[in-house]
């Protein structure tokens, strides 16, 4: 998908000439003196100050405050007992296993799985060891204690496990693959086994001491794990034209530390949107809604994914798309790499982006209602300086190996690239909020469906025909052509032009239908787990089919598994077919 709108040059100019730091200075130097994990005290300064502003500005706003399942880490401390006794340095990861007051002891092996060379592997898991090697062993590992690397380990019987982070720091972290609170079908997945990490030289002299010969280590950990009060504050900018649908804003106020690149400059940049977006209120045709998570950085998501369930039929019903805010404005992080809207950064900033898929990270809580996104990390020190630096990958704070860290201090933001930022998200804001029809174009989605069908095809070879769901896709995009020509035609007409509103509403509900498809195999109004999500992932078996003896158990139920995803897909792109059908033949869709 794509903006296919040059945007109101002129509103565009005026709220991007609105836009200053001064409010967003002030925020920083205030969250300087703030530590706010999630459920605390300075959590709940913050938004108390962040609601202060938007009440002496005159902008309407909401303070929830819901109780959200929190695992809060308090102390760690690994102890090699044997050959050599000594203490090392530790941390554990939210959702670790709790010791209390034991001790949990065990034989050290080391497994390679390797360290993340981007931030696209960054949640990956390579474990290629069996459970011979790993079953009753304390597993010592490279990396960071991402949830799918967690889960994979603790299936083959690992007792506990040491993480070795790539750099001289410990970076604080989340080991559920729980995406937000856990409910019936999630709550067997929280991680069973203390978690610790630890840095690497410290990680390399263990590895040394296990190539050597035996080594035995004893683990404790402490965290604070339970339903928390937390605020959520979420303001609300009404438009002048269709005041009912809406474009949700948000990013988390929750920190590790001060968490000033991650994501203070986050709750910065939004605090400035709210403040020009109300000055200039009169031009915006739809709806912006803000948002400040809690609940990010120790609940995996958790406010964003409570918000998600409690205003399921308001989101379903009237948002256009949402966009994630996290880590603008770090210094040297001059790149661009933020999915869908070149156009608009090209046309503020006046720089070319690269796409990429959006990672099942952040606070993408939406997927499952099917809601359009946009953006996550939005700016990024670029590869060749990255590497110049000796920079490993990290998720945050433009790259920067400060993220999540003791360290991610004032020092990493840089008020030019924040003002390059922030006119970024007016320019692509803007377009969404003002355009007569919604600036999304599902052929380039469904172009990418058929890139996907043909790897996995490719990969499965006679094993299994996926032609019924490229049937379906070419069905579908003879459709979506019709369609947009008509659109095409729109988009001169004022917003709220009953034609364009019913064009709005079949994009919406592409959005609700093709969403869902390529990004969740759980369904809708549920959460997937945190974990890497292939394209068309129902089919995504079909790359590792051939692998497997035909007529292998291995092989059947992978046949299996994709006899199901199959149907799914080929009803998904049928029922697509048919809302873009209906406004051709006089039917217009619900939403």
């Amino acid at each position: 998908m794509a903006f296919q709108v040059t945007g109101d040059r002129q509103t565009e100019e005026a709220v991007l000439g609105a836009l200053a730091l001064d409010e967003a200075q002030r925020l920083l130097e205030r969250f300087t003196a703030l530590v706010r994990k999630s459920g605390s005290r300075d959590e709940r300064t913050a938004a108390k100050y962040i609601a202060g502003r938007l009440r002496a500005w005159g902008v309407p706003h909401t303070l929830h405050e819901p109780e959200l399942f929190l695992s809060v880490p308090k102390a760690a401390s690994l102890e090699v007992r044997s050959p050599a006794p000594r203490s090392i340095r530790a941390k554990t990861p939210s959702f670790s296993a709790s010791t209390g007051r034991k001790t949990v002891r065990g034989r050290v092996a080391y497994v390679a799985t390797g360290y993340a060379e981007d931030t696209g592997t960054l949640f990956d898991s390579q474990v290629n060891a069996g459970r011979e090697e790993i079953e009753g062993k304390v597993v010592l590992t490279e990396g960071f204690a991402m949830p799918k690397k967690v889960a994979d380990l603790t299936r083959l019987g690992a007792k506990a496990l040491i993480f070795m982070n790539p750099g001289e720091a410990i970076h604080e972290g989340i080991c559920t693959t729980i995406w937000g609170a856990p409910d019936l079908d999630s709550a067997g997945r929280q991680p069973t086994l203390p978690v610790v990490a630890i840095n690497r030289p410290d990680g390399l002299a263990l590895r040394a001491q296990v190539d050597a010969g035996p080594v035995e280590v004893a683990i404790k950990t402490k965290l604070d794990e339970g339903w928390m009060p937390c605020p959520v504050l979420v303001a609300e900018i009404p438009g002048t034209d269709d005041p009912e649908r809406f474009v949700l804003v948000h990013g988390h106020i929750d920190s590790w530390h001060q968490g000033i690149g991650d994501n203070a400059t986050g709750d910065a940049t939004l605090l400035e949107l709210a403040r020009v977006f109300w000055q200039h209120r009169q031009q915006l045709k739809r709806t912006v809604r803000i948002a400040w998570w809690p609940g990010h950085s120790t609940g995996r998501y958790a406010g964003s994914t409570w918000y998600a369930d409690m205003f399921a039929e308001d989101l379903d019903e009237r948002c256009v798309a949402q966009v994630n805010i996290d880590s603008p404005g770090c210094r040297w992080a001059t790149e661009y790499t933020g999915p869908l809207c070149k156009a608009a950064i090209r046309d503020a900033v006046g720089q070319d982006a690269a796409g990429e898929r959006p990672h099942q990270a952040g606070d993408y809580s939406f997927n499952n209602i099917g809601i359009t996104s946009f953006y996550m990390l939005l700016s990024t020190m670029p590869e060749a300086l990255r590497k110049e630096k000796g920079y490993y990958a990290v998720g945050g704070c433009g790259a920067n190996i400060q993220w999540h860290t003791e360290d991610d201090t004032m020092e990493l933001v840089d008020r030019k690239i924040l003002m390059k930022d922030l006119r970024v998200y007016v320019a692509s804001l803007l377009r969404v909020l003002n355009a007569p029809v919604h600036p999304f174009d599902f052929r380039l989605l469904a172009d990418e469906f058929g890139r996907t069908l043909d790897a996995y095809q490719q990969q499965a070879g006679a094993a299994f025909d996926l032609g019924p769901a490229g049937r379906a896709l070419e069905g579908l995009k003879g459709d979506l052509d019709a369609f947009y020509r008509q659109a095409e035609e729109l988009q001169h007409r004022p917003v709220g032009d009953p034609d364009a509103l019913r064009a709005c509403a079949v994009i919406r509900t592409l959005a609700r239908v093709l969403v869902p498809l390529n990004f969740t195999r759980d369904g809708r109004f549920r959460h997937d787990p945190a974990v890497p999500i292939p394209p068309l992932p129902d089919l995504a078996p079909a790359a590792v089919l051939a692998r497997h003896p035909a007529g292998s158990h291995e092989a059947r139920v992978i046949h299996t598994s994709l006899v199901r995803g199959l149907n799914r897909v080929v009803a998904g792109l049928r029922q697509a077919g048919a809302v873009v059908e209906g406004p051709a033949r006089g039917r217009t869709p619900s939403r």
